[in-house]
């Protein structure tokens, strides 16, 4: 939908279209930044679908939301389940198996409109493993955006056309005052969680429903400005230059949205205004190019291709951005794309479903396109989970993993069968306890100790309590830990927080390590494990963990033990990828034990109660003094820093002699 200017069409807002998705896809593939183009397109929707709706109320006439909003989603929904269904397709054919779970995740909010908050959680979410990793479905988070407001500003204007009639005020005056309030009240949010969690922010619909507000006061108050030619012309030249200037001049991708992100839109909305004057004036004149006003057209569907094809050609070139020529070429295929989607998809099912079609006919448009992809999404997933059962079921046979390194193993398995963890399973590889804490158990914790607390009950008596306690890294230890305490039906408890080490003062997780000490403190369990040194990537740098020795202290004064290990080697690459895309075998993806890990064990300058033991199982994390990403036909290490559960699982027999000196120790009482 488009504003008019009496009986024409405003052109030049199909060249601010062009402009903004032309700045999108330039600083993508040659600058590897964000442009501030999304944000223009976030404000014209909203501007045009306010304009719209503003005219339908003046006239007197029903709003219709639900024809409005079958209407528009059977013009978005099938382009745009087209290009999934093509990632889709692509991602079979030529990524990793370890990006699928990750693809087809965000296919399943790309295709219902949540991708934006699937994206903000993966930015705060400490064991996300594709959060820092390019996705072809990345960009559907503004699509997601628009989607929820295209809900929500229909609901928004049927409320203000219900208060023009009831109370005979102006359409103009409430819509002003409503969509006022909402961009003063979500540019406020947007300020301080830009300033507080920018990750969050930059996908978070709250921080940009200002953009969309500006768009629709815009609209409101276009029919009412008359500029002088000469004013119209500085207003829109300088408009359109602030837009083009926005990427080069703001870090738009870890600065917006918050205030920075009234350059663009602000630049727009000086754009449209200048307009107004009249297609041949200032840089509504360059905007009206016939070009220009056919690439507007073009613009929905260059903007959903160009991202994935960029991201593919990086994958298949080892993550490079492209050259210039390489760059011209995704351009010039994005383009052709688009051309090919625009008139093979989106303007015949525009035809077939605008004026005069029925709100059922384009019902159905949405629901076959939805359908199109979750069937052989759900089909694709549905296969790969079976693979995993059976894989699974053959473990101890196929994948004996650390086992292979005790004395009088004899080889029984399948040398042909996959190693485990398959590809698509990685997210399934953090270890976790059986249950969330008892009630009584965390009677009295904060908030954040009850919510991180799980344990695995005991099954006789007296056992030991031990708890697990620290970062991700102690986690992996867990997993060798566990089948030891299964075993012997021995409480085990975890408080674990991603990224935060045992340590106190200096300490970055000060606050936190101090609340999980205070509840071990008083649950006195028997031991504490926890990982007490840091190695560094590819080594051969070590370090103990800042106040590390303090928060032992603290442990011993209250009569606990500690089960200190020994980090495991830490790598600059990401060892299953490497497998992944070399083989386990490859030279590439091996690394000398000597290289990567420290000489000597810094863990042994800590002041320990006698009874503590330290652990260290480099040797069996790297046998024969080399770390290989593969050993007993299970995968050792789930990224570049942890191992994964399945390995750790095998270390237990190893675990279990090394804890011999603690256990001997322990005084159970009956």
């Amino acid at each position: 939908m488009r504003p008019r200017q009496g009986d024409g069409r405003r052109t030049d807002l199909d060249g601010l279209r062009a402009v903004a998705v032309l700045l999108v896809v330039v600083y993508h593939v040659w600058a590897d930044r964000v442009s501030g183009g999304v944000d223009v397109f976030l404000m014209l929707s909203a501007f045009f679908l306010t304009g719209s709706f503003l005219r339908t109320m003046t006239r007197g006439r029903p709003l219709a939301l639900g024809a409005y909003w079958a209407r528009t989603f059977a013009r978005l929904v099938p382009t745009s389940a087209v290009v999934l269904l093509a990632v889709l397709v692509t991602a079979h054919a030529v990524y990793p198996a370890s990006r699928w779970p990750g693809i087809w995740s965000q296919s399943w909010a790309s295709l219902f409109s949540v991708q934006n908050w699937q994206l903000a959680r993966e930015a705060v979410d400490y064991y996300a493993r594709d959060a820092a990793t390019l996705s072809p479905l990345q960009h559907y988070w503004s699509l997601s955006v628009q989607g929820q407001v295209f809900v929500l500003w229909p609901l928004l204007l049927a409320g203000c056309a219900t208060a023009v009639r009831r109370l005979g005020l102006r359409a103009e005056t409430v819509l002003l005052v409503v969509f006022g309030a909402v961009l003063l009240a979500s540019l406020a949010f947007s300020v301080v969680e830009t300033s507080t969690e920018q990750d969050v922010a930059y996908f978070d619909t709250r921080a940009r429903l200002w953009e969309f507000a500006l768009g629709s006061v815009v609209a409101v108050v276009l029919p009412r400005v008359r500029l002088p030619h000469r004013a119209a012309g500085i207003l829109g030249w300088g408009g359109l230059a602030a837009i083009a200037a926005c990427g080069l001049v703001l870090d738009v991708r870890g600065g917006f949205p918050g205030y920075l992100a009234l350059w663009p839109t602000v630049g727009a909305a000086a754009v449209i205004l200048a307009g107004s004057a009249g297609p041949g004036v200032g840089a509504a004149r360059l905007l009206s190019h016939p070009a220009l006003v056919r690439l507007g057209g073009d613009a929905y569907a260059l903007y959903l291709v160009h991202w994935p094809l960029l991201v593919t050609w990086r994958l298949l070139d080892e993550g490079r951005q492209p050259s210039f020529v390489a760059g011209t070429v995704v351009v010039v295929v994005s383009l052709v794309l688009a051309r090919v989607l625009t008139a093979a998809v989106e303007r015949p099912l525009r035809e077939a479903t605008g004026a005069g079609r029925s709100t059922v006919r384009r019902t159905v448009v949405v629901a076959v396109a939805l359908v199109l992809v979750a069937v052989p999404l759900a089909g694709w997933q549905g296969v790969e989970r079976e693979r995993a059962a059976e894989l699974t079921a053959d473990t101890p046979v196929d994948n004996p993993g650390a086992a292979v390194l005790l004395a009088g193993y004899r080889a029984e398995g399948d040398p042909r069968a996959p190693a485990r963890p398959l590809a698509t399973a990685l997210d399934e590889q953090w270890v976790v306890l059986p249950e969330p804490c008892a009630d009584e158990l965390v009677a009295g914790a904060t908030a954040e100790v009850a919510e991180r607390c799980h344990e695995l009950t005991p099954t006789s008596a007296p056992a030991p309590t031990v708890v697990v306690l620290g970062d991700s890294h102690s986690e992996q230890f867990m997993g060798a830990l566990l089948p030891i305490a299964e075993r012997e039906g021995w409480h085990l408890v975890s408080l674990l927080k991603g990224g935060c080490s045992l340590g106190l003062g200096e300490h970055p997780c000060a606050a936190w390590n101090e609340e999980a000490l205070r509840f071990v403190v008083g649950l006195r369990p028997d031991a504490v494990l926890t990982v007490v040194t840091a190695a560094e990537p590819d080594g051969p740098g070590e370090v103990l963990v800042t106040g590390q020795q303090e928060a032992i202290d603290a442990l011993a004064a209250s009569g606990i033990d500690l089960i200190g290990v020994r980090d495991n080697p830490r790598f600059s690459f990401d060892m299953f990828a490497c497998a992944e895309a070399h083989g386990p075998d490859a030279g590439e993806c091996r690394r000398e034990l000597a290289t990567v890990s420290a000489q000597s064990d810094l863990a042994s300058d800590l002041d320990l109660t006698d009874t503590s033991v330290l652990v260290d199982l480099s040797a069996e994390t790297c046998p024969g003094g080399v770390c290989s990403p593969v050993v007993g036909n299970v995968h050792v290490f789930l990224d570049d820093n942890h191992l994964t559960w399945d390995y750790a699982r095998t270390l237990a027999p190893f675990l279990e002699e090394r804890l011999a000196p603690w256990r001997d120790g322990l005084a159970l009482e009956p």
